[in-house]
């Protein structure tokens, strides 16, 4: 079967050249482009400008500049609609983790991965949705949220030009609720969820359903250890 939606790009950045190779093989191998690789965030961010990949692959411990704040930099220079920051990690849960999502990442990645999950998750970012679950986001930002300031460079967003029902979705969706039991929840269709998620993205400038869920926390909509009535 044959279809006109261009090839997924990706650049991979990881300090240790045999993991960028493997990687690159098993994107390569399943039809995505691997458009530059890097071995530092500094690295990653030119590439990313030179290439403007859909999706980078992002290690966070690597030299001269972590992937923290790589992933800082390419999200703020490509907006809610550019390129997606898929964090690549040794340990779940890893407090770095929290601070990257923190960063615009729309999800991570554990480095053992399997080759058919690596793939099916770059496609998933590809389409605009979040790698994670926003039950595992929740779970990230309650073990780490308290312990951490708020961000004093994080961007405003002013969560009052919602409207009291999408005030309730997104505090419903920041408890790891899914769509259809948001649906369930407020007796309204699916589609018509889906519809109030986007409107709350759209004003909010949010990329993703991950990143509703951290604004949720950072404004104080919702707590680490609260569920709305």
């Amino acid at each position: 079967m044959t279809t006109d939606r261009p090839p997924l790009r990706a650049v991979i950045a990881d300090d240790q050249a045999l993991v960028r190779t493997g990687f690159k093989m098993i994107l390569t191998a399943d039809g995505i482009e691997v458009t530059a690789e890097a071995a530092d965030g500094a690295e990653a961010v030119a590439a990313v400008r030179r290439t403007r990949p859909d999706v980078v692959l992002m290690d966070i411990r690597m030299p001269e500049m972590d992937g923290i704040e790589a992933t800082r930099r390419i999200t703020s220079d490509t907006g809610p609609a550019g390129t997606r920051v898929v964090i690549l990690t040794t340990y779940d849960l890893d407090h770095y983790v929290y601070a990257a999502l923190t960063a615009g990442a729309s999800g991570f990645l554990l480095k053992d991965v399997t080759p058919e999950h690596l793939v099916s998750a770059l496609r998933l970012v590809q389409t605009g949705d979040a790698l994670l679950a926003p039950t595992i986001t929740r779970r990230l930002i309650e073990r780490f949220a308290a312990n951490h300031e708020p961000r004093a460079n994080a961007p405003h967003r002013d969560p009052s030009g919602l409207t009291p029902r999408e005030l309730e979705v997104l505090r419903l969706l920041a408890t790891g609720l899914s769509n259809a039991e948001l649906a369930s929840r407020l007796f309204l269709s699916p589609t018509t969820v889906k519809s109030h998620v986007g409107r709350i993205l759209a004003k909010l400038d949010l990329r993703d359903r991950v990143q509703a869920v951290v604004f949720a926390y950072e404004t104080g909509l919702i707590t680490p250890g609260g569920t709305p009535d």
